[in-house]
């Protein structure tokens, strides 16, 4: 028996869920049975990493950029065309906006039979303008059309794109994003670790892990973290990740006096490490489909403050599994940490449920993850459903 060939395509593979997760996906599908290929554009963090575990099944296509740019557009789309119509995929699997757009049409006009598309979050939102968001809704609501199965990370996503009109009910199927549970409950030399970033080591730490980009809201979290340092100014906060908001967060942060208290690590890989230092985690984000933060907060057993940000709060459980505050409301979010860190067994209570709630579900798993994937890619080929 012929090999299944299929072609994951993402716009680029910078550090995040979504590309850490498809990038775990087209390494690790089962090699038997898949001839897996990784399309995207160059630029990314993962590329080295996609470069040694893909080696020559890792195409760039150079055109293919993240922001708005109708000439290289239509040069990416001709040239995903003809890489599909050179390696002759049996599935095309797109992810994030613009490949999935561009993907899915080029693969639909070189003729692929099977072409799917995952939600990791929507590339729009309410944060934009009204015809920027109604072209996006509008060209997935198009690209819906062309589509054999529509996968998402969570079932508010669902309710959302069918409410826009976006596919219809039977295309959906929900594959929660995963990680590697087991690896978020190492031991960690705490004191050391806080050390190495210059954090006192008895101090109480409020963390997020997130891109600096509009859609986390990382000035949200710098807000918050002066109304929390007001009160207990022994706090340290720490922000690991980076972007093009970066600067803005630096200069918010010397206005409001925390230069001593706010710590900026940069990127990380070890985010199951930087996790043990925090005594709560946040999340201050617009949008999400399910961030993968929460689902590894939760496995190492820290209590959680997030936005309700869609899949957000299918898991997060106000008062149950953690706490949360409403968008852009750095005040409310603050009042909520508070309450945790001058609160410790309250903090645990909440950490022990939301730890509970994933092993009790097993769908976070990041094999897991890639095995219901391949259900789904031996079901529509066999059954055409």
């Amino acid at each position: 028996m012929d090999k299944i060939k299929i072609a994951h395509i993402i716009t680029q593979l910078e550090l995040g869920g979504a590309q850490e997760n498809t990038l775990y996906t087209a390494t690790y599908l089962d090699p038997a049975l898949y001839e897996t290929y990784l399309v995207t554009g160059p630029g990314g963090l993962l590329d080295q990493d996609a470069k040694i575990n893909l080696g020559q099944r890792l195409l760039f296509v150079p055109t293919l950029v993240r922001r708005l740019c109708p000439g290289k557009d239509l040069l990416s789309l001709i040239k995903i065309y003809r890489i599909c119509r050179r390696y002759n995929f049996d599935i095309v699997h797109t992810h994030s906006s613009k490949a999935g757009i561009l993907g899915r049409w080029a693969a639909k006009f070189a003729g692929v039979k099977v072409i799917i598309h995952t939600f990791h979050g929507f590339g729009f939102n309410d944060e934009q303008k009204f015809w920027t968001r109604w072209l996006f809704i509008w060209l997935e609501r198009l690209t819906a059309g062309i589509t054999s199965r529509l996968i998402v990370v969570s079932g508010e996503n669902t309710k959302k794109a069918l409410k826009l009109g976006i596919g219809h009910d039977q295309q959906y199927q929900v594959i929660h994003s995963g990680i590697k549970t087991a690896a978020y409950r190492v031991k960690v030399n705490i004191t050391e670790e806080k050390n190495k970033l210059g954090i006192p080591p008895t101090a109480q730490v409020v963390g997020m892990v997130a891109c600096f980009k509009p859609q986390k809201a990382p000035l949200d979290f710098v807000r918050m973290a002066a109304l929390i340092s007001k009160e207990l100014p022994e706090t340290r906060f720490l922000l690991v990740g980076d972007g093009e908001l970066r600067p803005q967060i630096e200069k918010l942060s010397r206005e409001l006096g925390l230069e001593k208290h706010l710590v900026l690590s940069g990127w990380r890989r070890d985010a199951n490490v930087v996790l043990q230092l925090m005594d709560v985690v946040v999340l201050t984000s617009l949008w999400e489909g399910l961030p993968r933060v929460i689902v590894e907060a939760f496995v190492s057993r820290k209590p959680v403050v997030a936005t309700p940000a869609d899949g957000v709060k299918e898991i997060v459980k106000d008062g149950i599994t953690g706490y949360l505050a409403d968008f852009h409301q750095p005040g409310i979010m603050a009042e909520k940490v508070i309450s945790l860190l001058k609160d410790p067994e309250a903090a645990q209570k909440l950490a022990a449920a939301a730890a509970a709630l994933i092993q009790a579900s097993g769908d976070f798993d990041i094999d897991e993850m890639v095995q219901e994937q391949s259900k789904l890619y031996l079901k529509i080929l066999t059954k055409g459903v």
